[in-house]
């Protein structure tokens, strides 16, 4: 593991027009009238992305021919952001980003070369200039997020269903990949409601939801589609495999125990699957696994169904 040269800590105190001045002396005495423009426009170019990976790169290729480097990378641990660019080298130096009390995670700098005393001080007023537009970048993230999520179960919304959807489905037929899809339905839940209350029924959403999501890979995608009701979407795999897990979250949904407020509510959950074939759209694909649903429900609940290509 790569040890830092030095921890440094860069706040919006030292970002604002009071350091204007000292910044600008400090690097047209390090790197003349040139250097001087590229570290001014830097503030700028920062601000013509809201991407966060795009913002680091661009932040490493600005600044680059003023501090030259390897590698750059940034961490977040609370936004689950972890990027590294280029090749990571023997010294590092690294700085915790803050903008107004809120931490906005670790940045990292290598190169083989060690950093001067005069470099390491040209870093941390470069970096002035990133620590807002990443403040802005991580807020536009986390409403783009928010925006697809579903409130109460943390799992994706429709919203962000029917985006995948058209992915998936054009991935699969440029690809000729196979896709499935389970529809699933909490059974009961309005006699849930009815016995313990709203917020049991909530309680037992959120429940059937952390026990499907224990189920499926990594690469499986679990939305809420609304009320009682989940999709899962399968990529890369088809009729015997979506069968098998389909089969597997309904045994793990009727088995566990689901507790509130000291009641044990009995949940089972009715599902539905189907296979993406060549003539689908994510209607189409939808509808089947709908139709098989609700087959499911007419016949006794608590069990899967499986709509054939042809129905």
């Amino acid at each position: 593991m790569l040890q830092p040269q030095g921890q440094h800590h860069i706040s919006d105190q030292i970002y604002g027009q009071s350091n204007l001045a000292l910044m600008s002396s400090f690097i047209e005495a390090e790197t003349g009238r040139e250097g001087l423009n590229k570290a001014l426009q830097l503030v700028s170019v920062l601000q013509t992305t809201l991407d966060i990976n795009s913002l680091i790169g661009t932040f490493s290729s600005e600044i680059k021919s003023l501090v030259p480097h390897s590698s750059v990378a940034y961490e977040n641990q609370p936004q689950n952001i972890d990027i590294v660019m280029g090749q990571t080298a023997k010294h590092s130096c690294s700085y915790q980003l803050v903008a107004a009390e809120q931490s906005l995670g670790h940045l990292t700098i290598t190169r083989n070369k060690k950093f001067l005393s005069n470099e390491t001080m040209m870093l941390e007023y470069l970096l002035c200039s990133l620590v807002y537009p990443l403040r802005n970048a991580i807020l536009y993230k986390n409403a783009l997020t928010a925006a697809l999520k579903d409130p109460l179960t943390g799992t994706n919304n429709r919203n962000a269903m029917n985006a995948a959807m058209i992915r998936e489905i054009e991935l699969a037929r440029r690809h000729g990949t196979r896709l499935s899809m389970i529809a699933l339905d909490i059974d009961y839940l309005k006699k849930i409601n009815d016995t313990y209350g709203h917020a049991a029924g909530d309680c037992a959403i959120k429940f059937v939801a952390n026990a499907v999501g224990a189920c499926i890979r990594t690469s499986d995608m679990l939305f809420r589609f609304g009320g009682e009701e989940f999709v899962v979407l399968l990529s890369n795999t088809y009729k015997k495999g979506a069968l098998m897990l389909a089969e597997r979250i309904r045994h793990t949904i009727d088995s566990l125990k689901c507790t509130y407020n000291d009641s044990e509510i009995p949940l089972t959950a009715s599902l539905g699957v189907a296979c993406y074939i060549k003539k689908d759209n994510s209607e189409t694909l939808f509808k089947r696994a709908d139709i098989a649903l609700y087959r499911a429900k007419s016949e006794g609940r608590n069990c899967v169904r499986f709509i054939e290509e042809n129905t």
